[in-house]
């Protein structure tokens, strides 16, 4: 690994970004402090270790990049923005690469003061003294909790010195942390954009490529190899590739049988660009068109995603994609045969969830299932420009279930793009991406 400075890592737009939304969280903490850790640097087998990603929450406070780090903000101090990080070690650079230090951290992240990350236990005790309310994600990590609580607990003798108050109130930082990054600014759905392009062109790749006896994990090699050739991280998540029944898994990652003429292939892949991920799904005839079955049942998806996508609008709330979703999948279910009975009964009842067992959507942002709450006061929470959702309605029809008509069994079908909500019409970041059948079958014999 290098042991030169990433000169790419810290552009001015992107500390600036950075900065801009610190002092959005200090605003929205007002009295409060908060202390935020790096994601853990887990090993994947034996001393094997994994790319390292830091935790979303630390990156889009910082930008910081490297393991063993934490960040404090202290609204209202003479050191509000405070990171934990890896001190320079040439010795450990020369196996790892490059570290910014504690003076990377001031001079380059814009921290007020830096420590090294081995000093955390001892400096929280002091630097926490004079709050009464501490932001935590606790829960995440059994050690880090009681650092965490060990810190608050020695408190007392550090205010009994100085008559300073102690925090006597734990909130989950995810709460404050997720409404921040719910909206996303600018940068971030510029960072969304390129990622989406990204992603739409690997699917058009593989439906090239996806051809009778190619195996599954060729197609899953050709989509996150062009993530990386695109300057993408790699893959949001695990990409699926789900060739014939394997589509009516819906979260199938073993990715190792061929695909078979006749047979539909569902991938679910999604490029993360600079930490930002697109989430799609494309399902595509293996052979090049579709079967007249396959058409049916696609063509209902279709439907029910263009409905679930009109809803996506400033003001409506969230569940409103999924209402719409529901209904159209269940008159078409109804209509081919696949569900019996009066269409505002199923609904709700829930017959639709034999073959719908899933919700229409989700968050997307720096996490393919981003932060922020669904609900606010106890209903689904109206939608605002510069939230991003997933839209992804799909039909998974078992190869044993005998109650369905036999053409439709063993039948996945998901189609799924991600959308910015604006003041106007939804932006659907992924149009690139085909999903018409024309558009679809063109993409696979083009």
């Amino acid at each position: 690994m290098s042991t030169l400075p990433r000169d790419d890592a810290r552009a001015p737009t992107a500390a600036l970004a950075h900065e801009a939304r610190r002092s959005r969280a200090l605003g929205a903490l007002g009295a409060d402090a908060l202390l935020v850790f790096g994601a853990p640097h887990h090993s994947r087998n034996g001393d094997a270790e994994y790319r390292y990603r830091q935790s979303s929450d630390l990156w889009y406070l910082s930008g910081w990049e490297d393991p063993e780090s934490a960040a404090l903000l202290r609204p209202g101090s003479d050191h509000p923005f405070i990171l934990f990080v890896q001190p320079k070690d040439r010795s450990r650079e020369a196996w790892t690469g490059f570290r910014e230090g504690l003076e990377g951290a001031r001079a380059r992240f814009g921290a007020d003061a830096a420590f090294p990350y081995a000093e955390l236990s001892a400096r929280l005790p002091e630097l926490l003294a004079g709050w009464t309310t501490l932001h935590y994600a606790w829960g995440e990590d059994g050690t880090r909790d009681s650092t965490v609580f060990r810190a608050v607990s020695g408190l007392g003798r550090v205010a009994a010195r100085n008559g300073l108050a102690t925090p006597h109130h734990l909130i989950d930082a995810r709460r404050i942390l997720g409404e921040l990054r719910l909206k996303k600014d600018a940068d971030e759905v510029a960072l969304l954009r390129r990622a989406a392009d990204i992603t739409a062109e690997a699917h058009v790749a593989a439906m090239r490529l996806g051809r009778p006896g190619v195996a599954e994990y060729e197609v899953e090699a050709e989509i996150d190899g062009l993530f990386r050739r695109r300057g993408g991280n790699g893959p949001g998540y695990t990409t699926i590739v789900g060739g014939g029944t394997n589509a009516c898994v819906l979260h199938y990652i073993t990715n190792r049988e061929p695909l078979r003429a006749g047979d539909l292939c569902l991938v679910d892949a999604g490029c993360e660009y600079a930490n930002y991920t697109a989430d799609v799904t494309r399902t595509w005839p293996v052979s090049g068109r579709f079967s007249g079955p396959q058409r049916r049942l696609y063509e209902i998806v279709l439907a029910s995603q263009i409905a679930a996508i009109d809803a996506v609008r400033a003001g409506r709330p969230y569940k409103a994609m999924h209402d719409a979703a529901v209904r159209v999948l269940t008159e078409g279910m109804v209509d081919v045969g696949l569900l019996d009975g009066d269409v505002e009964t199923l609904i709700l009842e829930e017959g639709y969830r034999r073959y719908y067992m899933h919700g229409t959507g989700h968050w997307l942002g720096l996490d393919v299932h981003d932060a922020g709450a669904y609900h606010v006061g106890g209903s689904s929470r109206p939608l605002e420009p510069g939230m991003v959702v997933t839209v992804e309605p799909g039909l998974y029809i078992p190869p044993d279930d005998l109650r369905a008509p036999e053409a439709f069994r063993g039948i996945g079908i998901r189609i799924e793009d991600d959308i910015l909500v604006t003041d106007g019409d939804p932006d659907v970041l992924t149009a690139a991406c085909p999903k018409s059948v024309a558009d679809v079958e063109a993409a696979c014999t083009g």
